[in-house]
This record gives structure tokens, C-alpha cells and sequence, in this order.
């Protein structure tokens, strides 16, 4: 499978009722495969996959995949209880994914062959490829890695903790097992943070929550980091994603609020944030619009 471009988690709009808003979904989808988005990643972390029923996971990647109409790669979220992450990866299939992306299992802590087994039983629910997420109680070891990556349709491994040693050991460990079709992502919190050390390891492709919000800002730090352009990356990284952290770290899950909060002061209705998740207050919501005037004003 092959990713070519900034990696797109869209947001799940919800209606003032509480439903999903799939004609707003669709629109949000279709502005991130116009802006050059090189995957789209449904009803997963920016999408509170934490939060949505298996129907409605479902539904989100179905009007994801309609929309996007093979334009890019379809990569559905699932994880949680092995039972709900079995249901969402049948459904993910049903509803036409290019493949999925494998959340961490629900709370416990689990050895290496424990985790293997998880994502064994994943890939025997759908024929879909998979795609590990190395985050929280999902931590693979090189070894865990090397053996997955026998397997064919594991396809990708996304970093969602920072360590660039060990994610440079299971680089090497997948190069080892004879996968040089394997893709690579920084999954971390405002990825672009991070990316240039990233490179560093050779992981190229990183997702972008930042993206769903402000596509044009995203993409040109995309651009200026990936030919070489260090003093438009470093106004970008100074003046819009340091900040940016900054607020996200004010309060936890905000990694996902301040998504949604910006589409809204661009009047896009997506509405809140499920539970436990919280919106930000009117001060924040102030300081993300001049956070987001900032980097667009070095555009």
C-alpha cells in the first residue's frame, strides 16, 4: 500500500441531537482529498473512534470511502475489546476500507506475544492489510515487529510513543524480514513536531491532526520540510505548531478539541467533542484563533 502525502484523520461531526453529521463528514473528507491528502484514516484517534459504536464506525468509514472514491487509501480505524475490535474490523471490509489501522487493546497490558495474538485475530476477521499502532499498553518490541512483518498483510507500523531508538530497531528489524514494501508513519501528537527527527531514522510519512483543521498551513510545513526549505519549516514549527502544543498540553485529549474548535471558528458545524473528551473554554478557543491567524499569516 502505498501513501504519498500528508496522512489525513478527519474529525466525526455530530449533529446538536448527538448523530453523526455524514453529509458534513462527507464534505470535511472530500476538503482534505482537495488539499493533496495522500491517505485518509476514518473513525480513528482525531475521529474518536474512543467514542463511536461499532454501527457507527461503520457508517463513518462507508461515507469516508464513498467520498474518496479510491482517489487515496481508505485506512479504517479498530482496537478496544478483541470483541469490538473483531465487529469494526468486519465492518470497516463490508464498508469498502483499503485496510485498517490496529488502536491499542482496551486498558490491559499485555506481553509481546499477547499484543502478536491481538493483531493475529484482527487480521483473521477481515481480509483486509493491517497496520499496527505502537501507542500506550501497544508497545512492540523489534522482535514482536520482525515477526508480524512475515506476515503479508501487515503492511505498516505508526509510532505513537517517541522513541526514536526502538522505533529505529523495529525499522531495521522489518528491513530484516524482507518487507521493503512497508510503510512507516510518525503517529505522534502534532507529528510535525517531531518529523525532522523522524527523518533522521527514515520514516518519511506522518499524520497530520493539524490537517483537518488548517490543510493549507499543514501542507506547506509538508512542503517546506520535504524539499529541504528549513527556514519556512522553522517559522511554521516557531510560530504556529509550537504554540499549538503548548495549548494542546493545557489539558488532556485536547489533541482531538482543538481540532474540532478550530473547524468551528472557521464555521464548519462539527460540533463538540464526546465524553470524556472536553471542549475547550472561550479563552482557548480565543488563543487557537490567533495561533491559527499566525500561521497563516506566514503563508
Amino acid at each position: 500500500m502505498r501513501f504519498d502525502g500528508i496522512l489525513f484523520f478527519p474529525v466525526t461531526p455530530f449533529a446538536a441531537d448527538g448523530p453523526i453529521d455524514h453529509d458534513l463528514l462527507a464534505a470535511h473528507v472530500e476538503a482534505g482529498v482537495a488539499h493533496g491528502a495522500g491517505g485518509v484514516f476514518p473513525a480513528c484517534g482525531t475521529g474518536e473512534f474512543h467514542a463511536l459504536s461499532a454501527a457507527e464506525a461503520t457508517a463513518v468509514v462507508r461515507t469516508a470511502v464513498s467520498r474518496v472514491g479510491g482517489r487515496v487509501p481508505v485506512v479504517a480505524g479498530t482496537g478496544g475489546p478483541l470483541g469490538h475490535a473483531l465487529e469494526v474490523a468486519r465492518g470497516a471490509a463490508d464498508a469498502g476500507a483499503d485496510a485498517l489501522l490496529v488502536l491499542p487493546p482496551y486498558l490491559v497490558g499485555a506481553p509481546a506475544a499477547g499484543l502478536i495474538a491481538y493483531v493475529e485475530a484482527v487480521i483473521a476477521a477481515s481480509d483486509l492489510p493491517v497496520i499496527v499502532y505502537h501507542r500506550a499498553n501497544a508497545r512492540y518490541t523489534p522482535d514482536a515487529m520482525r515477526r508480524l512483518a512475515q506476515n503479508p498483510r501487515v503492511v505498516g507500523f505508526k509510532d505513537g510513543i517517541g522513541d526514536i531508538g526502538t522505533t529505529q530497531l523495529i525499522v531495521r528489524a522489518v528491513a530484516e524480514a524482507g518487507r521493503p514494501d512497508f510503510a512507516f508513519f510518525n503517529g505522534l501528537l502534532t507529528a510535525e513536531l517531531t518529523q525532522a527527527a523522524f527523518r533522521g531514522i527514515g520514516v518519511e510519512l506522518y499524520s497530520s491532526a493539524a490537517f483537518a483543521m488548517a490543510p493549507e498551513i499543514a501542507t506547506a510545513f509538508y512542503r517546506a520540510s520535504t524539499t529541504g526549505d528549513d527556514a519556512a519549516r522553522l517559522a511554521l514549527l516557531d510560530r504556529f505548531y509550537t504554540p499549538l502544543v503548548n495549548l494542546r498540553d493545557e489539558t488532556p485529549g485536547f489533541g482531538v478539541s482543538l481540532i474540532k474548535a478550530g473547524l468551528r471558528l472557521q464555521g464548519v458545524p462539527v460540533g463538540g467533542v464526546r465524553a470524556p473528551l472536553v471542549d475547550p473554554t472561550a479563552d482557548q478557543e480565543r488563543r487557537l484563533a490567533a495561533i491559527l491567524d499566525a500561521g497563516r499569516a506566514l503563508l
